[in-house]
């Protein structure tokens, strides 16, 4: 009864997580200049609530027990396998750069390689897996994610700021930090929705 309890509850946190990332995605998309189909907003809410479940970005072992490869040896592998293997590889890699992408730009700026390799690598894999996919099957969400890659990690960029703006003050000043480096509008919209006024890095942010 203990164990049923435990998988019940599972459940339940699981729906929940898409319902908010459901209400999320679809308030995010609604500010951009982007739409997606159906099928395609499922995916994404799905891949959303696997990561913030599971934490399977960082805690997810690939083939052979390793922890996560690099993006290149990923891709390096994929050429190698069979094609069931290839769409899995792919697919996988796809996923992990939207991601990342999307909730830890700002990380990646400090990297040697940045957000904008994370944006070709996973667009190119969304790609190739749209060619090898069933025509009848998840082709059309993959050709749709490659095309709008650059977009969807716009989209996912902004969930981010919003959820760090709710986080606290520590939070928004991550965001208000972030705005004062780029000028991106659409943090300054998180910040102002959030109950702030940006001004300029002198002054200092407002409530």
């Amino acid at each position: 009864m203990q164990e049923d309890g435990k998988k019940m509850s599972g459940l339940v946190a699981q729906a929940s997580l898409r319902e908010f990332f459901k209400t999320v995605l679809q308030d995010a998309i609604r500010g951009h200049d982007v739409a997606v189909a159906e099928p395609t907003e499922f995916y994404l809410v799905n891949l959303l609530s696997e990561f913030a479940a599971t934490d399977r970005l960082f805690t997810e072992q690939t083939e052979g027990g390793r922890d996560h490869e690099p993006l290149a040896l990923l891709y390096h592998r994929a050429q190698q396998q069979e094609r069931e293997e290839r769409i899995r590889t792919l697919r996988r890699l796809g996923d992990v750069s939207l991601y990342k992408a999307g909730f830890f730009s700002e990380s990646l700026n400090r990297t040697a390689v940045g957000p904008e390799y994370y944006i070709q690598m996973g667009s190119t894999s969304y790609g190739a897996v749209a060619s090898l996919a069933p025509a009848s099957g998840f082709a059309a969400v993959y050709r749709e994610l490659c095309e709008k890659f650059r977009a969807l990690v716009e989209v996912l960029e902004e969930i981010a700021a919003r959820g760090l703006a709710a986080a606290g003050a520590q939070g928004t000043l991550k965001v208000y930090e972030t705005w004062i480096r780029t000028g991106n509008e659409r943090l300054q919209k998180v910040l102002v929705d959030a109950g702030f006024i940006p001004l300029t890095s002198k002054d200092g942010l407002v409530n």
